[in-house]
């Protein structure tokens, strides 16, 4: 599976965000930022190509919120809220040259949402491939 191989990746490439300490320089703290967003959307995307492979409709929508409301309901995802505030985040890169924005994006990544992703990596290889 293309999309799952993509995930994988991003993630094992997210992984480095422990790899660096604040204060980060601009560079850094902008690649951090980005290797949260690439894992979010090859993420997303891959709970949407497996929704659909198991025959869950609501996963041709496209609509990132969607997916992962169905993806919950399904069991894919254990926490709704913790994805929900993820998307918000992954919303908030657009706003990532505010510097405490930014900050607050890397910070949730290291704390939460990298935990997050590597729940969704075993939930997919133990159920869903």
């Amino acid at each position: 599976m293309r999309k799952y191989e993509n995930f994988c990746a991003a993630l094992s490439n997210m992984k480095e965000i422990y790899n660096y300490k604040e204060p980060y320089d601009t560079v850094i703290l902008t690649g951090l930022v980005g290797l949260y967003e690439l894992c979010f959307e090859q993420a997303w995307k891959m709970m949407k190509n497996m929704l659909e492979n198991h025959g869950y409709e609501e996963g041709a929508t496209g609509s990132p919120k969607i997916i992962l409301k169905t993806a919950y309901k399904a069991g894919m995802i254990k926490d709704e809220d913790l994805w929900l505030r993820a998307l918000q985040e992954r919303n908030n890169v657009a706003y990532s040259y505010n510097e405490n924005i930014a900050l607050g994006i890397v910070a949730q990544a290291k704390e939460h949402f990298y935990d997050m992703f590597c729940e969704l990596k075993k939930e997919a290889e133990d159920h869903w491939l």
